[in-house]
């Protein structure tokens, strides 16, 4: 019962947060809690001051580790290789200590302090803003008290948070770099087939938006047209024949196969 009580007080509180970063997903972190009215990020640490002076007061940014706040939460959001050594040289224990990568498992981060993870699932570009009530929250902890605090604090900026384990974070992560990183880079292609032949690649985008809507209804493999879902050879070696870059005609001709591979299955 004491236990209880304790966390409806304890909640009930402005969460405080210090940042461990200055890059794109720190930058759009201090931007979303600074709309919050539950959690606060009081800290920053960044070794690049002026990255981040235009968002945060300059008296809440340190570069000296020695002068870290207490705070109810750490958010690492820093590059994946420098996570465990960054997390390693931190000057206090115990305390909940999270990063925000896809990839890097939790158990990575160093024993001395409580671990999880705090990874939204977006592209994060300086330039862009998001918004982060559409963004999903993938969330791990190793007790249920921090697990509820790190819900919470999603909670306060998103509209959607999941339970997801190192292992399917992994999973979704690899997934994300085919609908997003890869994507994109089709779009690049499209672009410069269009610009080598004085077409404005605006006309693609209303065929852009359709495709990404559709999938809001249909699944994917629902959604799939085209010359390689009909097995249309016919057109398929027209725009083989089209293509004069060899990169653009091996990635049409392994994904036309994998098209084709993939309506053969039950």
């Amino acid at each position: 019962m004491a236990t209880h009580f304790w966390k409806i007080y304890y909640f009930s509180q402005m969460i405080s947060i210090v940042l461990i970063g200055s890059g794109n997903v720190a930058q759009h972190l201090i931007k979303a809690f600074a709309k919050s009215d539950t959690a606060e990020v009081i800290q920053v640490f960044s070794r690049n001051k002026e990255a981040i002076s235009h968002l945060i007061s300059e008296s809440k940014i340190i570069s000296d580790s020695s002068q870290y706040k207490v705070a109810d939460i750490y958010i690492m959001a820093v590059s994946d290789n420098a996570i465990a050594t960054v997390s390693d040289e931190l000057p206090f224990k115990d305390k909940l200590v999270v990063h925000t990568s896809g990839s890097i498992a939790k158990d990575d981060l160093s024993e001395t302090n409580r671990r999880g993870v705090f990874y939204p699932l977006q592209t994060f570009s300086k330039s862009k803003e998001v918004d982060f009530k559409t963004i999903p929250f993938c969330l791990e902890a190793e007790n249920e008290t921090d697990y509820e605090l790190l819900e919470k604090v999603a909670q306060s900026i998103s509209d959607k948070t999941f339970n997801i384990n190192s292992e399917q974070r992994r999973a979704l992560h690899v997934a994300a770099v085919f609908v997003n990183n890869f994507v994109n880079h089709l779009y690049q292609i499209g672009n410069d087939i269009c610009l080598e032949n004085n077409i404005p690649f605006e006309i693609l985008q209303p065929l852009i938006q359709e495709t990404a809507h559709k999938i809001e209804s249909l699944s994917p493999k629902e959604a799939q047209t085209g010359p390689a879902k009909r097995n249309d050879t016919l057109t398929i070696n027209s725009h083989l024949s089209f293509l004069s870059d060899p990169n653009q005609k091996e990635i049409y001709k392994i994904l036309t196969k994998s098209i084709i591979d993939n309506g053969k299955k039950l």
